[in-house]
């Protein structure tokens, strides 16, 4: 190994996070791609997804993880999986807060990361809905609580401080080599990306507890010369579910299906022809066999 290949920084940086403050926001800044369903509803993050940044010199590898909760089922302890995994793998962990919600909230995780060995940096999100004096006074309240961890108020949508969180993240990041080749930008494939664009519309086109009983199964997907075919199964939990989901005429469909090709034209940079279907599926939420096929336990 020569020199320049000793001075190579790697490794994993896991967010790590209550829902709603941002944590697939902040994720999506940082890489520069749309890799996180980013919708105003929480716990819409399922899986542990990874965005791969590459400066000449170091590759940080993030990787956003479901917002932090107490499971009432199989899938949400099977997220919840992911988040103790990422705690116990990283290199370094942004815990990223807001300033609207209580600090004390799951205060377990907070216990935990009072122990850790690895760098911790805290980001206070949101700081452009709130004031200088609050801010502050959450600022002091962090640092009491977790006395060694790297405080910085942001806004990830307003991409404020980003540049300082990002130069942090490089300082502390250990020496290694590269963990993926320099040209890859997630460890995700084009088909969990079109199951995550559909799902993300369906948060934004259904109400209450439809988005949370849906899952998404991309059961085909063909790349052509020219376009993406792809087709789809989206299953919910009950009969009246399937309705909504569907709508009048099949309205609702209709409008989640364009929405989701659109999108996926833009981030696949090819013209797509997508079908859906809606399947009534009562126990996939607590079924193993279920959850292993959609990527939830292994």
């Amino acid at each position: 190994m020569n020199g320049s290949q000793n001075k190579h920084k790697a490794g994993f940086v896991n967010i790590i996070g209550n829902p709603n403050v941002g944590k697939s926001t902040l994720m999506n800044a940082l890489v520069g791609e749309k890799l996180s369903i980013v919708t105003a509803k929480a716990q819409t993050t399922r899986h542990r997804i990874m965005g791969i940044v590459n400066g000449e010199n170091w590759q940080i590898v993030y990787s956003d993880t479901p917002g932090i909760l107490k499971p009432n089922y199989r899938l949400q302890q099977s997220m919840m999986n992911f988040v103790d995994t990422a705690i116990g793998d990283a290199d370094i962990i942004l815990y990223v807060t807001d300033t609207i919600e209580k600090g004390d909230k799951n205060e377990e995780y907070i216990s935990k990361l009072k122990d850790i060995e690895c760098p911790v940096i805290l980001i206070i999100n949101k700081i452009d809905i709130s004031t200088q004096e609050k801010v502050m006074e959450l600022m002091k309240w962090w640092q009491e609580q977790l006395p060694k961890a790297i405080i910085y108020p942001a806004s990830a949508q307003e991409k404020f401080n980003l540049e300082n969180i990002l130069d942090a993240v490089v300082q502390n990041l250990p020496v290694a080599p590269p963990w993926y080749d320099k040209d890859v930008f997630t460890d995700k494939n084009l088909r969990f990306f079109a199951s995550e664009i559909v799902r993300e519309k369906i948060f934004l086109n259904t109400k209450e507890e439809v988005p949370y009983c849906c899952q998404v199964e991309i059961e085909q997907f063909k790349e052509g010369s020219e376009r993406y075919d792809i087709s789809g199964v989206i299953y919910v939990m009950r009969d009246s579910q399937k309705g909504i989901l569907i709508g009048k005429g099949g309205s609702t469909l209709k409008k989640i299906g364009t929405e989701a090709r659109i999108e996926m034209e833009d981030f696949f940079q090819k013209k797509v022809f997508l079908k859906l279907f809606v399947k009534v599926d009562p126990d996939w939420r607590e079924s193993k066999k279920e959850l292993r096929k959609f990527g939830y336990e292994y």
